[in-house]
């Protein structure tokens, strides 16, 4: 039988999550926003049946449920993630994963003892070319990673001044906990190693000029809380001697939005990278993925042919929760990931607090 999804949202990420359940044939039985005009109008585009502005009265009349997604501000994510859990739900939750790894911990533990599958949107992990690139490195060709770089961007890309993205208790933080994703990924190529220390700092220049406001996103509110980072620098150490460097900024002097992970192993590089024209329109934006190699004493790079795929995996992500929930594929991303990886998020803006690097515990 299918799975029967509720979702939670009823914003601009609801068209992917529902356009991956449909792909994986699941039953969208419900969406549910607390705006549920807004909930309203996106059941009718979608052609879902029911409509509610309350989580709990849709779990209480729709009991049938399988799963949830959760498409909300970040200070909402593990309050409704637990909630869908323990109401014996399985739950695909945007990112980030919570505000922090305390939340993240939390959530893990209710997921297993509910025995449910928890996932998260790490949606560029299912990008054609985050497939590709990833079957080199498990083929052994790659060799160990001893060293990667993470970037995600922006010249000018705050989404809104005064909303929930730059109010630190609505979002836990600015654009490295927003642009999550190209760390998530090179650690995801490095096979998710054990973090140990981060030294990194912050900046906050610009957080507050609207010159540097991204084309997309919330309005402006104009007596709204802004005291998140626009820009994160990092440098992350792992119990196997690998290690990791990061640039995260919605507002930082760079020619162009890159979005890219670079990584050198012991047989070989690689890297993934999509180059936007304009900030945040991705109609501009052109992808590359390529191997370096040396062979017959010459140094030869491998461009990596895949088909396009504008919506950056979004799709095949929520496609995946729903097989990974049905037993025919393996998850993406898994809670102990997501942990560390917001275990190192915490470590960071620490680092930029004290001055010094962090330890991980």
């Amino acid at each position: 039988m299918a799975t029967k999804v509720g979702i939670i949202g009823a914003g601009g990420m609801l068209q992917y999550h529902a356009g991956g359940f449909s792909e994986a044939g699941a039953d969208i039985l419900a969406v549910c926003d607390v705006n549920k005009d807004a909930a309203a109008e996106a059941a009718e585009e979608y052609g879902i049946d029911n409509v509610f502005g309350d989580v709990t009265e849709m779990l209480e009349k729709l009991p049938e449920l399988d799963a949830l997604s959760v498409i909300t501000p970040n200070r909402f994510h593990k309050p409704l993630a637990v909630q869908g859990l323990e109401a014996g739900k399985h739950v695909f939750c945007e990112k980030p994963p919570a505000l922090n790894a305390a939340e993240v911990a939390e959530m893990k533990t209710v997921a297993e003892s509910a025995g449910k599958v928890l996932m998260f949107d790490f949606n560029n992990r299912a990008r054609p070319e985050s497939y590709a690139l990833m079957d080199y490195v498990r083929s052994g060709e790659v060799g160990r990673i001893n060293s990667a770089q993470a970037k995600w961007i922006r010249r000018t890309g705050i989404p809104g001044l005064g909303g929930w993205f730059t109010n630190k208790e609505l979002s836990g933080g600015g654009p490295l906990i927003d642009l999550l994703h190209m760390v998530d990924l090179a650690l995801f190529y490095m096979d998710y190693p054990e973090p140990t220390h981060v030294l990194a700092q912050t900046f906050d220049d610009f957080i507050r000029d609207k010159a540097f406001k991204g084309p997309w996103g919330i309005p402006d509110v104009a007596d709204g809380v802004i005291d998140v980072e626009s820009a994160a620098h990092g440098f992350v150490t792992f119990t196997t001697g690998q290690v990791l460097s990061f640039q995260i900024s919605w507002a930082e002097m760079n020619k162009r939005e890159e979005v890219s992970v670079t990584f050198q192993g012991t047989k070989a590089g690689g890297m993934i990278r999509r180059l936007f024209g304009v900030d945040g329109l991705d109609e501009t934006a052109i992808d590359d993925c390529e191997l370096y190699v040396q062979e017959n004493g010459r140094s030869v790079n491998r461009s990596i042919i895949t088909e396009p795929n504008e919506d950056m995996g979004r799709i095949r992500a929520a496609q995946n929760f729903i097989l990974s929930v049905e037993g025919s594929e393996q998850p993406l991303n898994t809670p102990e990931q997501a942990l560390a990886l917001m275990k190192i998020i915490d470590a960071t803006y620490e680092s930029a607090r004290s001055g010094q690097p962090v330890a991980i515990d």
